[in-house]
């Protein structure tokens, strides 16, 4: 018995002894010897394991120095793998590792151009023989306690792109535990990857294999986007300068029926990130974005993101030539590529059933945008389909989103606060839907300057807007794009508009502001408006010497191959139903304009000022006519009244309107009395009071005309003037009273092409004249004449001035006085300026009111603040050499002579100022206006410090004289007496 024992002891310790032996040398180093030859057989490069261990009683593998590849170019391997197998395997019925350890593994992953990948090309494996199609089976039964991965190395390199694209992570560790393939096993799974460049990973959660599904939260920290840039920039053409990209997500993966993807609570953050295209010019920079608050579900097709927060925005956008944006074009320019798929399929191949399905209309994905701020924006635009490029800077720009639903199930709200060029705002809020398109929207701006508009308005018209502001408060209601409807209620401001004739540099049409309230328009039916004021209108009216006008000068004559506007309307806009126009009313506050015709010698000129008054209602689509009552004065004291109403849209169907004209000095006519009566007008003042009535086209006017103390002056060659004894006319025409008063009714169908209203009014005056001069006696009376005692009948000016001395004034407080006393008498005051004394002085206030001119120009250009007009500025005497140079080709209207270009700047600066003084030296206009200001002067001071009423005080024409031995100029006056 005891020898049995010892026996089976002493096998059992020899099986011991032999199991220890084989596995603990034997079996690893025959297992090394086979791994080395199958790894020299069927590796495409060196490998080679360095040693294996095994312990036969803990069932413990290690591998040791796993190489493939060149050495020191190693592209698999690691340091050490170590599997501990659990015993139970035995009776489990499943593969049970206690633990898996894998040390400090290392993988190159590289795409050749060619699209090859390295891992593909390590080993020449035999081909596998064809095996029937066989049903899935279960996965094979397998379960890992531990799983880790420590100091794991992963290089990534691909050549496809035009850009390679690298990156590394040295730092990778992994740690699963519970691993099985068993189902509904569930692993708890930790990685961390962290590389050299940043753009760590933190991956966390639990992982199953049957069915694969996992559920966890991933992280990644200031990720480069330059590492996987190149891949956007072969789909769109950008080129990236900085980026740096966040991500933070809880997700939930299941692969048991279908991919379902759901990603919660997640946040992404972009700051910086900053664009650029090809050729090198920027298009959008970004100091930050951030997306937080945000789910994603691949089943239901659902994006929903809670918060959007971005800050500075800075970005590029230009109008080419052609019409298109740059950004449009950009992207235009990328070439499409096809997908190998379709580079490998026939274009005659029937399609599979995957490719039926996918041809077919899939679910639409919905993206949800609860809350977005966009704040600081700066938007760069610019036009450059004009001639003229435009410029325009958007920004700040803060902008508020709400409720967005890509499929348009509810409307979402709209907030935007920018700035408008240099000093303009603009805000906007209100709901808008996208399908069907609609929108309400307040719209309210402030400041937005006009003058961006000029490069538009410049091809049609020699127009200058200098300047103009337009604020407004709307409501804009769009209901449809296709066919176009909205409508826009509210209000709307224009301000400071300034616009310049830039033929002759003149100011054309401005206004300090105009007021539209009770704006309501309707698209394609109607415009109401219910009030226009307008404050401080003014417009400019010139007749050319050949008869056009002003505004025919300033229109630019178009191509004839013009597309026409009708061409360019929608097809559901051509209907023949007229816009309806409806205004309340139209105010005018302190409005002016002058007038003048050049087609006469002398020119006329005149001003009216003071326009005051109101319009009545303007209706197209009601007979109504508008009332008017409009008051003004013509040369600051004769009154203007224009009463009555009239219908602007039908005038021939009824008109009703009176106007009166009272105290118009008749000097301001003598360009039309030398035209058309042969004479100059002396003195004299008009009092016209007109009657235009219309019904249906049935003409009935009455025109009554009194003209006081007319005297003609010297006679004047003129081919239109009348063949009457004019003077003789005059004087039998006039009353008792020295008045000449005449009726001229006229009447008649407007309707008749024949009739005209201007030659009846001509012949029923010939007449009129030539039964005066048939019957001198029913038409006789005489005038009583007076005088004063003392003689102060002359006022002396300064050279180059119209200001009134002491003396001066002492004497025009006498005469006042004098006239006062005598009520009977009329003065008459005849301007005189002398070009001796007066010439070179007015050459010199010309030439510093040119300064003030040309700098006022400089200053609104640059938009700067300016006064309110050109006088109020002081030049500073550095700037007008520089001036002087532009003054001088104005004037002259010639170059400077080619040999002051050796004089010094001082000495040619004095040549030009020569040159220019003499010219406006020897200018009959320049003299003519200093001698109308010196009898403004005289009545000014006898009507505002005499207290002498201005009907008792006459202009005559003015003259040039002779200048006193001391230089001053003489200004005579006359007495007449009604």
């Amino acid at each position: 018995m005891y020898k049995g024992l010892t026996r089976a002891a002493g096998a059992l310790l020899a099986l011991v002894a032999l199991y220890s032996l084989l596995g603990f040398l034997v079996l690893p180093g025959v297992t090394l010897r086979i791994a080395n030859q199958q790894l020299a057989q069927y590796a495409t490069v060196p490998a080679h394991l360095e040693r294996i261990e095994l312990n036969p009683f803990s069932l413990e593998l290690t591998l040791w120095g796993l190489q493939i590849g060149e050495p020191g170019k190693e592209q698999v391997g690691f340091d050490r793998l170590y599997a501990n197998l659990s015993l139970d395997s035995l009776w489990s019925g499943a593969l049970h590792l206690d633990a898996v350890e894998l040390v400090k593994p290392r993988n190159e992953v590289l795409f050749a151009k060619d699209g090859t990948l390295n891992l593909t090309r390590l080993f020449k494996l035999p081909a596998s023989e064809a095996k029937p199609d066989e049903p899935p089976s279960d996965p094979f039964p397998l379960r890992i306690g531990s799983i880790k991965l420590s100091d794991g190395y992963l290089h990534f390199e691909d050549l496809r792109p035009s850009e390679p694209i690298e990156f590394l992570y040295d730092n990778m560790n992994l740690e699963l535990k519970n691993l099985s393939t068993l189902p509904n096993d569930n692993a708890d799974m930790a990685l961390v990857a962290i590389g050299p460049n940043g753009g760590r990973i933190d991956w966390k959660g639990t992982l199953s294999l049957a069915p694969i599904a996992s559920e966890g939260t991933l992280k990644i920290t200031e990720g480069r986007m330059k590492a996987f840039w190149p891949y956007v920039r072969d789909a769109v053409p950008l080129v990236l300068e900085d980026g740096v990209v966040s991500l933070d997500t809880h997700y939930k993966l299941n692969l048991a029926k279908q991919t379902e993807l759901l990603l919660d609570n997640a946040s992404v953050r972009i700051a910086p990130f900053a664009i650029k295209a090809p050729d090198g010019r920027p298009l959008a920079r970004l100091a930050s974005l951030e997306v937080s608050e945000t789910s994603v579900d691949l089943v239901k097709q659902l994006v929903t993101v809670g918060k959007i927060r971005s800050e500075k925005l800075e970005t590029w956008a230009a109008l080419e030539k052609d019409g298109q944006l740059d950004w449009q074009k950009l992207f235009a320019s990328q070439p499409a590529k096809a997908t190998p798929k379709e580079k490998a399929e026939p274009a005659t191949a029937e399609p599979t059933p995957e490719q039926q399905a996918a041809k077919e209309p899939s679910k639409p994905w919905q993206v949800l945008l609860k809350d977005v701020q966009l704040r600081n924006y700066l938007v760069h635009l610019a036009d450059r389909t004009q001639k003229e490029p435009v410029a325009l800077d958007v920004g700040p720009l803060n902008a508020d989103l709400q409720g967005f639903d890509s499929l348009n199930k509810s409307p979402f709200t709209l907030k935007l606060d920018t700035g408008v060029g240099k000093q303009g705002k603009l805000q906007a809020a209100g709901q808008v839907n996208l399908a069907p398109i609609w929108a309400k929207l307040d719209v309210s701006s402030r400041d937005i300057d006009l003058r961006v508009a000029q490069a538009y308005i410049s091809p049609f018209i020699l127009l200058e807007l200098r300047s103009g502001m337009l604020a407004s408060d709307l409501k804009v209601d769009l209901k449809n794009t296709a066919p176009l409807a909205f409508s826009v209620t509210g209000k709307a401001q224009v301000s400071q508009l300034h616009t310049l004739d830039t033929i002759k540099s003149r100011d054309f049409v401005k206004w300090q502001q105009v007021n539209v309230d009770g704006l309501s328009y309707v698209h394609g039916d109607a415009l109401s408006i219910d009030k226009v004021t307008l404050l401080q209108p003014y417009a400019r009216f010139i007749i050319n010497e050949d008869r056009t006008t002003n505004i025919n000068d300033l229109l630019i004559p178009q191509p004839a191959d013009a597309p026409a506007a009708s061409q360019a309307k929608p097809a559901a806009a051509s209907n023949d139903k007229p816009l309806g126009i409806h205004i309340g009313q139209i105010d005018i506050n302190d409005g002016s304009a002058n007038f003048a015709d050049l087609s006469l010698t002398p020119n006329f000129a005149t001003a009216i000022q003071q326009l005051n008054g109101r319009v009545g209602t303007i209706d197209n689509r009601k007979p109504v006519p508008a009332k008017v009552d409009v008051k003004g004065k013509v040369d600051r004291y004769a009154p203007v009244t224009i009463k009555g109403a009239l219908n602007p849209f039908n005038p021939l169907a009824s008109l009703d309107i009176a106007t009166s004209f009272k105290r118009v000095e008749l000097t301001t006519l003598t360009p039309y009395s030398g035209k058309f009566a042969g004479f100059r007008i002396r003195k004299g003042r008009l009092n016209l009071d007109l009657h235009y009535l219309i019904t249906n086209g049935q003409l009935k006017a009455e025109n009554k005309v009194v003209v006081e103390q007319l005297q003609l002056g010297e006679k004047v060659d003129s081919p239109d003037a009348v063949d009457l004894p004019i003077r003789l006319a005059v004087a039998l025409l006039k009353d008792t009273e020295g008045k000449i008063s005449i009726e001229l009714p006229v009447s008649g169908d407007l309707n008749n092409p024949q009739f005209s209203v201007m030659p009846i009014v001509w012949q029923t005056l010939r007449n009129l004249v030539l039964r005066a001069a048939q019957a001198p006696f029913k038409f006789i009376g005489g005038l009583v004449a007076g005088g004063g005692s003392e003689d102060l009948g002359n006022v002396s000016f300064a050279p180059g001035s119209s200001e009134l001395n002491g003396d001066a004034q002492a004497s025009l407080d006498k005469l006042a006085s004098a006239l006062k006393e005598r009520p009977e008498l009329r003065l008459e005051i005849e301007g005189t300026s002398a070009q001796a004394s007066d010439g070179p002085l007015i050459a010199q206030q010309r030439l510093e009111r040119e300064y003030q001119a040309t700098w006022y120009k400089i200053l609104q250009r640059r938009g700067d603040k300016v006064p309110a007009n050109a006088s109020m500025l002081v030049v500073d005497n550095s700037d007008k050499p520089a001036m002087l140079e532009g003054i001088y080709r104005n004037r002259l209207k010639q170059q400077p002579p080619a040999e002051w270009e050796q004089l010094g700047r001082d000495e040619r600066t004095a040549k030009l100022r020569e040159a220019v003084i003499k010219s406006w030296a020897e200018s009959t206009a320049l003299l003519r206006t200093l001698g109308q200001e010196r009898a403004s002067s005289i009545k000014d001071y006898l009507v505002d410090k005499g207290q002498l009423e201005d009907d008792r005080v006459y202009f005559i024409d003015t003259s040039l004289g002779q200048a006193e031995s001391d230089g001053r100029v003489v200004t005579p006056m006359h007495l007449d007496a009604e």
